[in-house]
């Protein structure tokens, strides 16, 4: 069996390095927009489960209306802790590979998604998609799930291939340009609006008139 984890924290304080270009409220906006994109992709996918772990009311009533698993946190201390406390608890539901998708991919995909299940391998191993610079981790599957702890921050990229090395896995890395892509620096809003794809971030983007903000 096959889930897909989505962390989700509070949205209220989302995206401080955008706060240079965007109010808090238009940064909470573009989270919410990226967050029901990644649930719809999610969804249609092929994954057994989809679950969703969170203390966030907004996302446990969104993940019930898509049909969604929610495991609920007591509390939130890191996007490495939520993700390794849900592998434990699907892996207790009978999970023998866990995905692991951030909220903050616009372009995400149902095919991205799909390419990600398609090169899973034999226990014990893990598939990494790059961030676009190289050095973060922006989607992981490990098998079995709890194979070996997270490190999602700065460099998590070598940490997590370290960590497979460890573990004797299989370490595949795709490069998916859409899930490459994660927005946290107005470097990333940029690329995104040059990229040109008629999505509803961008149309969202396009209703905030961040390109004049920008001067693109």
């Amino acid at each position: 069996m096959r889930s897909i984890l989505i962390p989700v924290k509070d949205l209220a304080r989302a995206k401080q390095r955008l706060a240079v270009l965007m109010t808090q409220e238009e940064r909470t906006q573009l989270a919410w927009a990226m967050l029901e994109n990644t649930f719809a992709a999610a969804q249609c996918s092929s994954a057994d489960r989809v679950a969703v772990v969170t203390l966030y009311q907004p996302a446990i009533d969104l993940a019930e209306k898509f049909g969604m698993e929610v495991i609920l946190e007591t509390e939130q201390i890191s996007e490495s802790a939520s993700v390794d406390f849900g592998s434990r608890e699907v892996t207790e539901c009978g999970a023998e590979a866990v995905l692991r998708l951030p909220i903050d991919l616009p372009l995400i995909t149902t095919e991205d998604i799909e390419a990600i299940l398609t090169a899973d391998q034999p226990l014990p191993s893990v598939v990494i998609v790059p961030s676009r610079d190289g050095t973060g981790t922006n989607a992981i599957l490990r098998r079995p799930p709890t194979l070996f702890p997270s490190h999602f921050g700065p460099g998590s990229l070598a940490k997590h291939i370290k960590e497979a090395e460890a573990a004797n896995a299989t370490c595949t890395l795709l490069d998916l340009p859409r899930i490459a892509l994660d927005i946290d620096e107005p470097d990333d809003i940029v690329e995104l609006l040059n990229r040109g794809q008629a999505t509803p971030i961008c149309d969202l983007l396009a209703s905030l008139n961040i390109e004049q903000r920008l001067k693109i």
